[in-house]
Formats: structure tokens, C-alpha cells, sequence
């Protein structure tokens, strides 16, 4: 083989190499964030640039309805009211019942207020 043929067949084996390995890292960023085999496949099918962008959003919760419900045995009824609105924004979440089942939410759980105690009712 003369000289510049041989020049061209390590210019395209390189070029195809170097295609393989961005293939490869693409790949794997996609792995490393997560994304599951149906998701590359959403992609090949067109709707996958939208679904890459969405961010998760929690489903909405009537804060209001929720808190009202769950404060209606309490002595304090718009103190309790007043917090829990709080944490509702905040975890997009009540535990259902009047008291306890705290674990049903875990971020309503976690809250505390200044002095290290539970802020959500």
C-alpha cells in the first residue's frame, strides 16, 4: 500500500473509533443520570428532547383541604391550620387522620421549628 492510502485508513479507523467512544460516553452519562432503556427509546421516537427538559413536579395537593381536614379535633384549630399550610407547601403533602401517621409523609415529618421541635402538626 503506498503512503497516503495508508494515511486515509488510519484517518478513518481513528474517526471511527473516536465516534464508538463519544457513542460510549454518551451512553453512560445517560446511565449515570438515571435514565432507564424505555427513555433512549422515548428519544428515538421524537418525543424524547421534551421529555429530557420536564422537571418533576409534585401533584397538587389542596393545601387548604388538607389542613382544614386534618386540624378539625384540634384545640388550636388556626394555629394548627396556620403550620400545617406551612408544611403542605412546602413537603406537597398531609398525612391523613388528626394526629400521628407522620411516617405516610416523611419531609412533613422532618420539619422543625427554631427550638428543634416538630413545626407540622
Amino acid at each position: 500500500m503506498s503512503s497516503p492510502s495508508i494515511m486515509k485508513f488510519f484517518f478513518l479507523s481513528s474517526l471511527i473509533l473516536l465516534l464508538l467512544l463519544l457513542q460510549a460516553f454518551a451512553e453512560a452519562s445517560l446511565f449515570d443520570n438515571g435514565m432507564d432503556s424505555n427513555s433512549i427509546t422515548s428519544m428515538n421516537e421524537g418525543d424524547g428532547e421534551a421529555a429530557l427538559h420536564k422537571k418533576y413536579r409534585p401533584p397538587k395537593i389542596n393545601c387548604h383541604y388538607a389542613c382544614s381536614k386534618r386540624c378539625r379535633k384540634a384545640s388550636r384549630k388556626n394555629v394548627c391550620t396556620r403550620a400545617c399550610g406551612t408544611c403542605c407547601m412546602r413537603c406537597h403533602c398531609v398525612p391523613p387522620g388528626t394526629y400521628g401517621n407522620k411516617n405516610a409523609c416523611p419531609c412533613y415529618a422532618r420539619l422543625k421549628t427554631h427550638g428543634h421541635k416538630p413545626k407540622c402538626p
